[in-house]
């Protein structure tokens, strides 16, 4: 544990960096505290099935989120605590651990990074102890922009040069998953439904990153219909 929360006070310490693209990441970490670690674990354990000494994940994939608020601000303090907050009550009997992400991208294509990519993040059902999470500030009335678009083609070329990533996903495409090794949701009756951050918003991220031949869900049938 206290190797994770070195390397978290080493990001904190960073401020921010410029990959070899040219994007900037801002460092604006959430809190990670020992309550949010214990029910990091008590996650993995109780949702998964998977025993571990310290909430760390093994990144496959990246999941593309669209935040369902206009506001950075206010997602950020959505995040920010460990534990989730009373109003969800759709989820909290799966855990009170608050739902959260790596990432948070601004309408104007400004990246912040909430946590270390390795770190455990609660952000989609059944996949989150491979899958790093990109929020972007939008709704599905304000949808994503432009510099959104080339701010997430630019962080992900980034996360695939640091790890082994092979899927990249909308998280209204997680369920496709649901029959596939890295699936881990032990509640048959625990779903969500999501349109984030659409599929129109997904091709054309994909058509940007076709070159490095991600894999998308196991069913793609929707896509051949394009």
């Amino acid at each position: 544990m206290k190797k994770v929360l070195f390397g978290f006070l080493v990001l904190a310490l960073l401020g921010s960096c410029k990959s070899r693209s040219g994007l900037t990441i801002q460092d604006t970490p959430i809190k990670f505290d020992s309550t949010r670690t214990v029910l990091s674990l008590e996650y993995l354990e109780t949702r998964y099935g998977m025993m571990q000494e310290e909430p760390t994940i093994t990144p496959r994939m990246v999941v593309v989120h669209w935040t369902a608020s206009t506001s950075f601000n206010d997602t950020f303090n959505y995040f920010y605590d460990s534990r989730l907050d009373a109003s969800r009550k759709n989820i909290d009997d799966a855990s009170n651990l608050n739902v959260s992400a790596h990432y948070l991208v601004k309408r104007d294509g400004e990246v912040h990074q909430l946590l270390p990519d390795t770190l455990f993040a609660r952000h989609v059902i059944g996949l989150n102890h491979s899958a790093i999470g990109i929020e972007n500030v939008g709704t599905d009335t304000a949808r994503l922009t432009e510099a959104q678009l080339e701010a997430n083609t630019e962080l992900i070329q980034k996360l695939y040069e640091k790890h082994d990533i092979e899927y990249l996903i909308g998280h209204f495409e997680y369920q496709l998953f649901e029959d596939h090794s890295l699936w881990k949701e032990v509640d048959d009756e625990y779903r969500t439904k999501k349109s984030d951050p659409s599929n129109e918003f997904m091709l054309r991220l994909r058509k940007n990153l076709s070159e490095l031949d991600f894999k998308g869900p196991p069913n793609q049938w929707y896509l051949k219909n394009e």
